[in-house]
């Protein structure tokens, strides 16, 4: 599997010494912060020059604009990241230009003192994040609490989680921040004849009420307007399918809700119409997980997605670009697709030059799992894996797109269920 945490990082270390009349003042020492900054990590220690006299210095950061936090002597450490801080410290984006440790000569011995300081910056460069896009709390009518729903994506080494409760909005300014996990501000959109997700923005509706399908896309506009992104949800689900009309203002689709049932199929078969007629339609999966069950848990199935960087609008973008797969669970099949330098969600295009083979590359695969390769065409070929990897290629051969379906058995419930379901790589044509 490839690595999640694709970050080089950009190493500095300090040492400045602090003599006694410089007591009371407050030293700085410069940094450059760089483009695509993730995450910024501080560490000191203090050097006393006096045997029988500790130094105090206090510690904290400022970026061009401000201080972006402050400990004091409380803390040797601390991290800054663009959605979640050391407390004391100022989440946000890490703007390139000149930064500086800010030291506090608060107390300093008659001999001086030695400060060490080290600077770490990690790099973001894209990389496989997985998490669960659709969960429900107490805020709304699971009972999850919120740091119980971070704790178990955590706990499955997944990135993120979008909690999206009914008609909800709390949760979004209440969740977790130092959790470690990417927390995806969202709400599921609930009303009597189908529900969508609204990602991305704290605050997607002042009113959730609508008894039209005038209403639905007023709703839908003004989400959109603040910067959601829509999805609609479990769409041919016998209890709550969407009902009102399907060309509705909406980005991506949730072909995936919970366990492998008809449900979903109805859902892939549908998108795989969606695709053949000619419609680029991102699909994403999301667990729908609401309190403890046996088959109905976090990150089952799981959404994979390339992204950027390690935040929420990362992710988000990921998904619009339709960088993304879908798993069973977290541990299911890691699937790739490329043509060239085109991975799945991307374009190629005409011409003489566009490469003509697509390779597919699978782990974590089980002995008899079946991989197909499908097209506007339906199913094209299949393979039967015999060991945890696979490797093969397939011709464009003038398809309009490409995407993958791995097939299990899974004794437990003795059925052949979905494992893993990849978005198209697509094809320009004359």
């Amino acid at each position: 599997m490839p690595n999640q945490t694709n970050q080089a990082e950009v190493k500095l270390e300090f040492a400045r010494s602090i003599d006694k009349d410089e007591e009371g003042r407050y030293v700085e020492l410069p940094f450059e912060m760089p483009e695509r900054a993730g995450a910024l990590l501080v560490s000191y220690r203090v050097e006393s020059h006096d045997a029988n006299a500790n130094a105090i210095i206090d510690l904290g950061v400022r970026d061009e604009r401000r201080l972006r936090g402050w400990s004091g002597g409380a803390r040797s450490e601390f991290r800054i990241e663009p959605e979640q801080a050391t407390p004391g410290y100022i989440a946000g984006e890490l703007t390139p230009g000149g930064w500086a440790v800010v030291l506090g000569a608060y107390r300093v011995p008659e001999g001086g003192c030695t400060v060490h300081a080290v600077v770490r910056i990690e790099l973001c460069t894209p990389g496989w994040l997985r998490g669960d896009l659709h969960t429900h709390s107490v805020h709304s009518d699971g009972t999850f609490t919120l740091e119980e729903n971070a704790a178990a994506i955590k706990a499955l080494g997944c990135d993120f989680i979008a909690m999206t409760d009914h008609n909800a909005i709390s949760q979004n300014s209440a969740y977790p921040r130092n959790s470690g996990v990417i927390m995806i501000p969202g709400m599921e959109f609930t009303t009597n004849f189908g529900h969508s997700n609204f990602l991305g923005v704290d605050d997607p509706l002042d009113d959730f009420r609508v008894v039209s399908q005038a209403d639905v896309d007023h709703r839908i506009a003004e989400a959109r307007t603040r910067g959601s992104k829509i999805v609609l949800n479990h769409p041919h689900c016998e209890y709550c399918p969407w009902l009102w009309d399907f060309a509705a203002d909406y980005d991506w689709v949730e072909i995936w809700n919970g366990p492998w049932t008809e449900r979903n199929a109805r859902a892939l078969s549908w998108w795989q119409e969606q695709l053949a007629a000619g419609r680029r339609l991102v699909a994403v999966g999301g667990s729908d997980t609401h309190r403890p069950h046996p088959f109905v848990k976090h990150a089952y199935p799981c959404t994979w997605v390339l992204s950027d960087t390690r935040t929420a609008a990362g992710v988000l973008d990921g998904i619009g670009r339709g960088h993304t797969f879908t798993t069973f669970a977290p541990d299911g099949p890691f699937v790739e697709l490329r043509c060239g330098d085109a991975i799945m969600g991307d374009t190629v295009p005409v011409g003489a030059a566009a490469p003509e083979l697509v390779t597919v590359h699978a782990e974590h695969l089980l002995p008899g799992d079946e991989l197909r390769v499908i097209s506007e065409n339906g199913q094209e070929r299949s393979w039967i894996a015999s060991e945890d990897t696979l490797d093969i290629s397939v011709e464009r051969d003038g398809r309009h797109f490409v995407r993958v379906e791995v097939w299990r058995r899974f004794e437990q419930v003795q059925n052949t269920l979905l494992a893993a379901v990849t978005n198209p790589i697509y094809f320009d044509r004359p």
